[in-house]
This record gives C-alpha cells, structure tokens and sequence, in this order.
C-alpha cells in the first residue's frame, strides 16, 4: 500500500494570547499532518482551540496579543511560520485558501463582489484583467450562483447568507490552491443550504484534488465528509484517526462523550446526553490531563500527568491513560 504524501505537516504548534486577565494558552503542542486530496475534519467543543490552530498557520491571528510560541508548519518543504511576510502573502490566498466562519465580515461590504474575486485573481496569477473577469464568472457559475454575470457587479449586502458563502467559497478556490481551510462555513446558514454548501465543496474536491481541512462542531457533517478526524480539547489533540474508526471505536473518553450526546433517530426517549462539567480554564498550561475533572474513567495518574498523544492502531492516536476497551490503564511509569 503506497504511503500517503503530506502536503501540510504540523509539528508542535503551541499558540498564546496575552491578555490584561493573564496568559491564555489557546494551542499546546499541536502536531499533525494533512495528506494531498485528503478531508481531514477537526471537530470539538467552542473554545477546543480549533480555530486558533489554523489561522496561526498562516499567522492570521493578531499578533499581540496573539503570539505563537513554538512549532513548525511545513508546506512544500517551507516553514510557513518562520516564513517572510511577502512570501507567507503569496502563500495565502493563492496556494492555501481559507473560508471564514462569517463571510459578512470577510467580504468588504463597499466593493463588489466581482472585483473582490479579481483582486484575488489578478495577485496571485499572471493574467489580465478580462482573463481574470472571466474567470471570476466561472467561480460564480461552479459555486452554484445564479446569473453569475450580474451577481459579478453585486454588492456583497445584495447576496443572500448561503450566496455570500458561496462567493467566499468561490474566493478561497481562485487560484485552484493545494489545501482550503474552511472554519466552520455553514454555521449560520439553515440546514438545506448547509447541504448544498457541503457538497459542493466536496465536488470541488473531487475535480480539483484540493486538500481540504474543516473545522466544525458538527459530527454528522464530519461522518459524511471526511476521511480523518482529528478531535480537540482543551487546546489539544485529544484523539486521531480515520473517520470509520473514530466514529466506530473511539478510544478517548471525550471522543466517547461527544459522540453520545449526538441526536439519533434510532435512540428513544426525550433527553439527549450531555458533557457533566466545565471547559477547562485556559489560563494555565495543562499539566494533567485536560479532560480528567470531566472523565468517568480519570484516576490518579490523569491528574498528575499529561498525556500523550500516542499511536494505539494503524493511524489511530489518542491521548488517554486509560484503555477504554480493556477497562484498565494503557501503561503504568
């Protein structure tokens, strides 16, 4: 079996924020890796540092208060956080595209959208402007917008939400990039847009072989899309694996516990699962494990002792001392 190829590695990102209350330890060691024409999902709770990580890749976060401490991402064979401004510009945008959460406050509101997606064009590629017009109609026409000739010369307020979200999809895939980053794009948007944004990113995908990460709080989108998940909490990687095996056998309590408090309809009864607890402060480095003052399984060691995030099968980690399956700890010191 050929090994997959990474076209992003990420090795020991740990990303901070200072703030006038104290150190916010947003992402703490972070490492992993995003193969070519690979989905990966990254899912977990509000605050799990999920997006934190992949804006600090292509340093998107404000620095201050923002600050990334430590680590390494790796993107054709170039360090992207050690990277020089003009080159790291040249990255963003044209080889790596990134889908914002709210495309409102990510379209500028007093500029059309067609010359939005020109810009975007005429930056990253060598063409002229007719060449880049016409190719911004095609974006708007593959994206699934109708009339794309006169949405061209709209304004983004003109567009409905699921429309402004097509458009920013349609931005992020311009210059036909290696890996789109797309932070929880359907989030405000109801259900049966959601389904359309879906697929056609996963269209997209299959066309262009594009490398996908997103970032969401929703598992049942993640089950249907992705190859890989990764699961975060606390700031960390918490679990790894393909998505059959994640979803079939998850081998960490918090992976355990989400996937118990999804609604399903072969399930009876009225009340859904919940988490018991709080998220963990952040204003302090972790130096036991994230999740133990929450997990039914936390002894000890849990509390003393940080774990790591270890492979326990064939591309499946986890970050537990307790073995879930067998009832007992993983490995005693």
């Amino acid at each position: 079996m050929t090994k997959p190829e990474p076209v992003l590695e990420v090795k020991n990102l740990t990303t901070r924020f200072n703030t006038q209350d104290g150190t916010v330890h947003a992402v703490t060691n972070i490492s992993f890796n995003l193969n070519k024409g690979e989905f990966l999902g990254v899912v977990g709770e509000s605050g799990s540092g999920k997006s934190v990580t992949m804006m600090s890749l292509l340093r998107l976060i404000p620095i201050p208060p923002g600050e990334i401490v430590s680590g390494e991402a790796i993107f054709d064979g170039e360090d992207l956080i050690g990277m020089d401004d003009r080159d790291l510009r040249d990255v963003r945008g044209g080889r790596i595209g990134f889908v914002f959460q709210d495309p409102m406050t990510s379209l500028n509101p007093v500029i059309k959208v067609g010359p939005q997606i020109i810009e975007a064009l005429l930056t990253h590629r060598n063409i002229s402007k007719s060449e880049a017009h016409d190719r911004a109609f095609e974006l708007l026409e593959m994206v699934g917008i109708p009339d794309p000739d006169a949405r061209l010369d709209s304004y983004p307020h003109e567009f409905s939400g699921g429309m402004r979200q097509r458009a920013m999809i349609a931005i992020a895939l311009a210059c036909s990039p290696e890996v789109v980053i797309a932070d929880e794009p359907t989030t405000a948007l109801d259900v049966t847009i959601q389904a359309q944004i879906i697929q056609i990113v996963k269209d997209l995908r299959d066309q262009l072989g594009t490398a996908v990460i997103w970032i969401t709080h929703d598992l049942g989108v993640i089950a249907s899309l992705a190859d890989r998940v990764i699961v975060m909490y606390g700031g960390q990687i918490v679990e790894e694996g393909p998505v059959a095996e994640i979803y079939g056998n998850p081998q960490h309590p918090y992976t355990k516990a989400l996937l118990r408090s999804v609604p399903r309809l072969d399930q009876k009864g009225d009340n859904l699962e919940s988490i018991k607890g709080q998220p963990p402060s952040m204003y302090s480095a972790p130096t036991s494990c994230v999740f133990a003052p929450r997990c039914e399984y936390a002894y000890d060691r849990c509390r003393e002792e940080n774990p790591v995030l270890e492979q326990i099968s064939e591309g499946h980690r986890s970050a537990c001392w307790w073995d879930i399956e067998k009832g007992a700890t993983r490995h005693d010191r």
